[in-house]
């Protein structure tokens, strides 16, 4: 299989037949903590996917965005704080909840010293949003500023130094937010995603102008099929297509259980969302999909188009060298090379920067965000 066409195959790779069910209460205890390499098996309390550090409080906290959506999230502040912190605003992956990977990123920068916020972006996990389950790229760049605006109230945080860390699809967004709010003093981002070219143009940009129009086509036919029923269906964020050609959607991200014949991404992915390693019940990538028609806000929206209004800020992208979403950070390098940094990291795929601690490059990544928020 063309690595291209696999992202969009995940969904219908053995799960065309699944269906939709609630998830459960999550237990009191579960999960893994990201250890030094990523692969122990710490309990995680309270259903995050990675332990707590001794030297951080977590708390949850809630905000509305400029929409009025509640926006929920954990603020981690370091247990030693003295005077007026940095702080850094963090969300991401796409389909992911602040219990796992942002979580994990927010508690170590925490531990360094930082306030950290991770947040479930509008309509996803215990964040408000009547229609849940459903993306937006000016709501999900708008729920960055609301996190600004909660940060820069808080009296142990320092308005004039507040960063954005972002992981893999909601980094398109951190990195539109800072070009439109002069507030955000720099911004990273670590396997990145552009989300409004992937759901528009494929992985890799391998849909056809006959291909996109079929994609459109088949989302309009869903918004009928949606009014008729009075309900959202659950279908592929990212379309794929089958052997014929025609569109082949499935209602999971995921499949519940890995073929045999997975393809490598699938692979990794599953292996993350879909076990012990970062399973939670309200992702939507662990057990679900997103509403079927979430890609028409992304096709006729893209991400980034204000790139040059970044500057004289700077944003660090990190991605790793075996990724398959690396070519999205080196694209954006590419376009705006005075303003945004690239770091690669060697051996590591695309889903390792959202838990591997020996890989993922804190001490880059702090090092960026003293230096561009001092």
């Amino acid at each position: 299989m063309e690595r291209r066409k696999a992202l969009g195959l995940i969904a219908a790779t053995g799960a065309a037949a699944a269906s939709f069910t609630a998830p459960s209460a999550f237990g009191a205890e579960t999960g893994r903590a990201a250890g030094a390499t990523g692969q122990g098996k710490a309990t995680a309390k309270g259903g995050y996917t990675f332990a707590p550090d001794k030297n951080v409080k977590r708390t949850s906290v809630r905000f509305k965005n400029r929409y009025g959506i509640e926006v929920a999230a954990d603020l981690y502040v370091p247990k030693n704080a003295r005077g007026k912190l940095p702080a850094l605003v963090v969300s991401g992956p796409f389909g992911a909840v602040k219990e796992q990977s942002s979580g994990l990123y927010a508690n170590e920068f925490a531990r360094r010293g930082y306030v950290a916020l991770a947040f479930d972006p509008s309509f996803t996990g215990e964040s408000g949003g009547t229609v849940r389950d459903v993306a937006s790229p000016d709501i999900y760049t708008e729920d960055y500023s609301a996190a600004v605006d909660f940060l820069g109230l808080q009296k142990i945080v320092d308005r004039e130094r507040i960063g954005a860390q972002a992981i893999c699809g909601l980094s398109g967004m951190a990195l539109t937010a800072a070009a439109a709010d002069s507030r955000i003093k720099a911004v990273a981002a670590a396997s990145m995603y552009d989300m409004s070219r992937s759901m528009s143009r494929g992985h890799e940009d391998y849909y056809t102008p006959e291909q996109r129009q079929k994609v459109v086509d088949h989302l309009s036919r869903q918004r009928w099929i949606d009014a008729e029923n009075g309900t959202y269906a659950r279908l592929s964020h990212e379309v794929p297509f089958d052997e014929n050609g025609n569109v082949a959607p499935s209602n999971r991200v995921l499949p519940k259980t890995l073929p045999a014949d997975a393809d490598p991404i699938t692979a990794i992915f599953f292996d993350y969302y879909r076990t012990e390693r970062g399973f939670h019940p309200r992702s939507i990538n662990s057990t679900t999909a997103w509403t079927a028609t979430t890609p028409m806000s992304f096709f006729a929206f893209q991400l980034m188009t204000n790139l040059d209004m970044l500057a004289p800020r700077k944003a660090l992208l990190v991605a790793g060298a075996d990724a398959h979403s690396r070519y999205y950070s080196e694209d954006v390098q590419a376009k705006a090379p005075d303003t945004v940094d690239l770091v690669i990291v060697p051996g590591a795929d695309h889903v390792d920067l959202y838990d591997r601690k020996d890989l993922i490059p804190f001490d880059r990544l702090d090092e960026f965000f003293t230096k561009n928020l001092a």
